[in-house]
């Protein structure tokens, strides 16, 4: 195990000056991956420049900054980089996608010798009217410099406001699509780049998963045909990490406030859940707290832990010590 753990570690250490959230694949009894970071803002700065530079979306970055400038920070103003995430409750594989909080996951397969990562990755999704369909599907295909071909609903849309598209958008500058694009099994819906970065982290696409060009470049490459992919809505998650339960809160997307709202009642039965034979560990108001502030980042819910239930077999997180070491490992981009 600690050799497992040194070789991670040193693998992290020479990319820690990447841009792109890179992080070791935790055990199944691990769910965050990440810190929150404080960065000060230079003098021409916008929030959208540091949300780029660190791999965030606009409104990820301007809920976890209430009453900084979006656009004129300020020069030393310190800015709060929202980069801890617990991981969305599905199988840890392939393409990973939560509508809740406009952010993609990756699960590689890993080569032979190298150990697991995930990667993860800010998006837009489908607005109000046009939203992005959860469920499972595949990466079917993948372009590079498509050519878009708006489809007939779209048209109208932008003939109604006087902007007459073409029925075919060549590859270049102008093309909505970026320079790359895959193609998903679910028809008409893709997964690709942008020429407007500014709009990523927004609810501002008719239905595809936009990316930044940067992170797209990077991703497609990497992503075979035939990956699962799976969308899923889940404004509210939990998981451990070490001896602690996080709970980790987005407001639900506005068409889903019946279905998806989650109560405080819920919240508390979901954590409780979660928590097993930890649950008297749990402190409601602080569920409360989450639930209300709604900043999307990851807030320990549990006392401290004393005491292993007799129950329960021993695992690596009930060694303090090895705790620490889990803690720094799975916090730490590569």
């Amino acid at each position: 195990m600690y050799k497992r753990l040194f070789a991670l570690l040193l693998l992290a250490l020479p990319a820690l000056t990447a841009r792109a959230e890179t992080y070791a694949l935790p055990p199944a009894d691990v769910d965050l991956i990440g810190q929150i970071r404080v960065v000060q803002a230079e003098h021409d700065d916008t929030l959208l420049d540091i949300a780029r530079r660190h791999s965030l979306g606009y409104e990820e970055i301007v809920i976890a900054n209430p009453g900084v400038d979006i656009w004129l920070p300020g020069e030393g103003t310190e800015v709060v980089l929202p980069t801890r995430y617990i991981l969305p409750d599905t199988p840890r594989e392939g393409l990973v996608l939560n509508v809740a909080e406009l952010r993609l996951y990756y699960y590689p397969t890993p080569k032979a010798g190298e150990p697991p990562v995930v990667k993860t990755f800010p998006v837009s999704i489908g607005r109000m009217d046009w939203k992005t369909p959860l469920g499972t599907t595949q990466v079917v295909a993948k372009v590079k410099d498509p050519a878009w071909y708006p489809p007939a609903s779209i048209k109208r849309e932008h003939a109604e406001r006087g902007d007459i598209l073409p029925d075919v958008v060549p590859p270049g500058p102008d093309n909505p699509l970026g320079q790359h694009a895959m193609r998903l099994g679910i028809p008409g819906y893709l997964i690709h780049g942008t020429n407007r970065p500014s709009g990523i982290g927004m609810r501002v696409t008719h239905g595809c998963v936009r990316m930044y060009p940067e992170d797209i470049a990077s991703l497609f490459p990497e992503v075979p045909k035939g990956t699962r992919v799976t969308i899923v809505n889940q404004p509210m998650k939990s998981g451990w990490l070490a001896d602690s339960l996080f709970v980790e809160y987005h407001d639900p997307l506005d068409e889903d406030n019946n279905a998806y709202k989650v109560s405080l009642d819920e919240a508390v039965a979901a954590v409780v859940n979660k928590a097993g034979p930890f649950a008297e560990r749990i402190q409601p108001d602080a569920i409360a707290a989450v639930v209300a502030r709604g900043s999307g980042m990851p807030v320990p819910v549990t006392l401290d832990r004393h005491t292993v239930p007799v129950d329960r077999r021993p695992s690596p997180m009930d060694d303090r010590r090895q705790s620490v070491e889990l803690i720094d490992l799975y916090s730490r981009p590569y």
